[in-house]
């Protein structure tokens, strides 16, 4: 793994040897090929395929926080600090199918463990299945069909007149993170609701850079891995179009149509400039796609390498317009072997606490 600073003048990009590049090309194209048909920021398995069990599941160091908000009760899991402080503070965002008993985070990794331990706070929202973490126009609806018309097989297209989060209400992420959620861990918890740190994997990655450039009073810092930092381009959103019917039968329309301003407020890419702006201390990241040794070689991980070469694709588009627009504080991370899957952000995340725990609070 090597690093480089965000100037780009520490920038170093693995070798490969020629055996080991052209294994790659074949894998990857075929992953490409995939990838172009299936939804891009899908956190775990394709359509039909079932991620690894989890290795981490319920962690009982955690507690469960209700706060009301206009999408109702909504859960978040606390961990506390290790050492007790209520200063140190980040949260951390699900990908795209992201359930409503836990967050990935832990269901999948040990994060929340290694964070505490770092004497970080760990905020985990629960919930928000293809939500962008945005604030939505209306309910997910297709055809003015109401939800929940017809029962769906809980996965696909079949769940798009199926009822569900966001589609008998109107999704309203950013508002619950930045004032519902802000102000309750505040208010009960004592913690500090400034210079706070954000970050996220696949979906989330895009989120945690668009609600940090826009509330720079709340987050100092903002964490991408594998994420969609390229969303304004028509190719891209008809990716996430298709994403968001696979991941629980979302419409994207209630998002932000076609040609709405929806688009270029939640872009990244549109947002380097704030970012530099607002001097938010970025670490971005992105796998190679080539998978791991300990990778089964199976239809998600040929599916995993494929998003993931789009991923870097997107990351390394990012990065390019950070640095014309003069942005130098961020960290990007290019590991040589890396998939679209949970094991690889997980020893993402082992990499940027240092720097996480350097730059909050």
């Amino acid at each position: 793994m090597r690093r480089c600073n965000g100037d780009g003048a520490h920038q170093r990009e693995q070798t490969r040897d020629g055996s080991r590049t052209r294994t790659w090309a074949r894998k990857s194209a075929v992953g490409l090929a995939l990838a172009a048909v299936l939804p891009f920021g899908v956190s775990v398995a394709a359509p039909g395929f079932e991620p690894a069990a989890a290795q981490a599941a319920f962690n009982p160091d955690g507690f469960d926080f209700y706060v009301d908000s206009s999408m109702g009760p909504i859960k978040s899991r606390i961990f506390r600090a290790q050492d007790g402080n209520t200063d140190r503070v980040v949260y951390a965002l699900d990908g795209q199918r992201a359930r409503d008993d836990l967050n990935g985070w832990e269901i999948e990794t040990e994060g929340a463990r290694a964070l505490a331990a770092a004497n970080i706070n760990v905020v985990m929202p629960v919930g928000g299945m293809s939500s962008f973490y945005a604030d939505w126009k209306s309910p997910s609806t297709f055809l003015g069909i109401p939800a929940g018309s017809a029962a769906g097989s809980g996965s696909g297209a079949s769940q798009v007149l199926a009822g569900g989060p966001g589609k008998t209400y109107t999704y309203k992420w950013e508002t619950f993170l930045t004032q519902d959620l802000r102000n309750a861990l505040r208010d009960r918890l004592g913690f500090n609701v400034t210079r706070n740190g954000i970050f996220g994997l696949s979906m989330s990655g895009s989120a945690a850079l668009t609600i940090a450039a826009h509330h720079p009073d709340q987050f100092v810092y903002a964490g991408s891995l594998s994420g969609a930092l390229n969303l304004s381009t028509p190719i891209m959103r008809n990716a996430v179009r298709l994403a968001m019917l696979d991941c629980g039968g979302y419409n994207i329309d209630a998002l932000g149509g076609a040609k709405d301003s929806s688009w270029t407020r939640l872009d990244p890419y549109t947002n380097a400039s704030k970012l530099k702006a607002n001097n938010t201390r970025l670490w971005i990241s992105a796998g190679s796609g080539l998978p791991t040794s300990t990778d089964v070689i199976n239809m998600t991980t040929i599916q995993g390498m494929g998003i993931e070469a789009v991923a870097l694709m997107g990351t390394k588009a990012f990065q390019t317009r950070f640095a014309s627009v003069g942005g130098k504080n961020a960290i990007y991370d290019y590991p040589a072997v890396g998939v679209h899957n949970w094991k690889n952000w997980e020893a993402e995340l082992a990499r940027m606490i240092p720097d996480l725990s350097a730059n909050i609070g």
